[in-house]
């Protein structure tokens, strides 16, 4: 594990040997009903030429964009690491409007809700083609002048961005991710999740992280204290089609 984890650690347990009062926790299940589209409209144009891979998550491509027949264009990694869009509609039902930044954007399945919902977005991405991807895809739900699209490593933006909320989806590392009984946040990429939460946390408090549905959560709530004094926190499974697909963290004002 890196030295910035080690240090990270340290500090949890100088804190929590402190005794700081712990921060306030709640845990939800939320069911989401994906819309479904007719029989006609879900036919199998299109599927020739996808490898493998892809064709697993083609089959849902109306639970990512409910819209994905009049224009949705997709790269491979964004067959399974675009946010489903009934999830993405919760993200931002929970942003309370205002700036939004999207720090690793993808195709921009999350930051075409927000923009839908909140005052403007900064949709950033470190590769060209996928915010290339998100801006068509931004045209056909009709919000691509609400978002500022960046080509950059957020890391090194950070320090000059403004905004009320701080969402964070990160990569998982690609499907391997259910490989590992638990995730444990130093498998996020580019960077461990306690870095990565750190940098957010200094733009803004209020932080959301869309993470794996085997995500340590006990990890996930000790981001909590590395603020002083601790922020609140709360935990929500997604549940799609009746099975857990995936945990939303919220930290911060926009916590319950």
């Amino acid at each position: 594990m890196s030295s910035v984890v080690t240090e990270v650690a340290a500090l949890l347990k100088r804190r929590c040997s402190a005794g700081k009062r712990k921060p306030r926790f709640f845990k939800r299940r939320v069911k989401l009903k994906a819309k479904r589209r007719s029989k006609k409209a879900v036919g199998v144009k299109g599927e020739e030429g996808l490898i493998p891979l892809v064709k697993k998550y083609w089959v849902q491509r109306y639970d990512l964009f409910l819209r994905y027949d009049e224009g949705i264009k997709m790269d491979e990694e964004g067959w399974f690491s675009v946010t489903p869009e009934q999830i993405a509609v919760r993200h931002a039902a929970r942003c309370g409007g205002g700036v939004v930044i999207d720090a690793f954007a993808g195709v921009g399945g999350n930051a075409i809700q927000f923009a839908t919902m909140c005052h403007h977005v900064i949709a950033i991405d470190i590769d060209p083609r996928k915010v290339a991807l998100a801006f068509e895809n931004a045209k056909v739900y009709g919000v691509e002048e609400r978002i500022d699209f960046i080509v950059g490593d957020f890391f090194q933006l950070a320090p000059s961005l403004k905004g009320n909320v701080v969402f964070l989806s990160p990569p998982w590392g690609g499907p391997a991710y259910m490989a590992n009984e638990t995730f444990t946040l130093d498998l996020l990429k580019p960077k461990n999740g306690y870095s990565l939460f750190q940098v957010a946390q200094s733009i803004t408090p209020n932080v959301i992280m869309y993470l794996p549905r085997n995500v340590d959560l006990q990890q996930v709530e000790e981001l909590s204290w590395l603020s002083s004094p601790p922020m609140k926190v709360e935990i929500e499974e997604n549940m799609l089609h009746g099975r857990l697909k995936s945990i939303t963290a919220y930290f911060g004002d926009i916590a319950f």
